[in-house]
């Protein structure tokens, strides 16, 4: 087990392999973002089968793409607290991509934008008085992005057996550009949210593009996709998730 990792500053959801000592903060249960639930070969469930319920009970708004898009959108997950209460979730739009490998001609037809969004929290007590949640900021809505954008890529040409250590090695990776938001790895975009222009970091790589700001509503936007340009997006608040179900 490794000890002494880093958490983006700000927070976030806690590695699979990151003990309670090494981080200082009880520990929270964080489902994959952006990965829908699959079947037993890998193929991700309709959205329509994928509850609603944990959208439902979050406190906060959820952001999803502003009415200039068009497309189909769709649930993915909802990631909660120890204690159950729900602390970011996402929204897909356009294709559900594909998490098979060596499917070329199907990665080629991916084209979606996922948005995270993730509770503007403060270092806080839990609601069972048994520890500290983290406090969430921009890396955290970074890291989930770059975390739910490796979810949706395998290279073609490799192997299954050596998905996880690609997988593992490509999130440390993740994990490091989330925790530098200043650096050169990122650039500064300019997109609406709600109408008012914000500022952005923004990075691409060759799985796609990652983005992470902040909105006047209390919560932090995370967002990756591939296939559809980042520069011509915008957000909004959904005014209705029910409608989703």
């Amino acid at each position: 087990m490794r000890t002494g990792r880093v958490r983006p500053k700000g927070g976030g959801p806690r590695r699979s392999d990151e003990s309670e000592e090494a981080s200082g903060h009880m520990e929270t249960t964080s489902q994959a973002v952006a990965q829908a639930p699959a079947a037993e070969d890998g193929t991700p469930l309709p959205s329509a089968r994928r509850t609603i319920d944990g959208y439902l009970r979050a406190p906060f708004p959820w952001y999803g793409l502003d009415e200039a898009f068009t497309g189909p959108r769709w649930l993915t997950q909802v990631g909660t607290a120890a204690d159950g209460a729900v602390e970011h979730g996402s929204i897909g739009h356009g294709d559900e991509p594909s998490v098979r490998g060596g499917e070329t001609a199907a990665e080629e037809r991916d084209r979606f934008a996922v948005v995270v969004t993730v509770a503007a929290n403060p270092s806080r007590r839990s609601a069972d008085g048994t520890g500290l949640l983290e406090a969430t900021s921009v890396s955290s809505a970074a890291w989930l992005a770059g975390v739910g954008l490796l979810t949706c890529t395998w290279p073609g040409q490799m192997d299954h057996t050596l998905r996880d250590d690609w997988l593992e090695q490509q999130t440390d990776t993740a994990w490091v550009l989330a925790d530098d938001l200043e650096g050169a790895e990122w650039s500064t975009l300019s997109l609406p949210v709600d109408g008012v222009p914000r500022a952005f970091h923004y990075r691409e790589s060759e799985f796609g593009w990652v983005l992470a700001g902040s909105t006047g509503e209390g919560v932090h936007l995370g967002a990756y996709g591939r296939g559809m340009s980042a520069y011509g997006l915008g957000f909004a608040v959904i005014k209705d998730i029910a409608e989703y179900g």
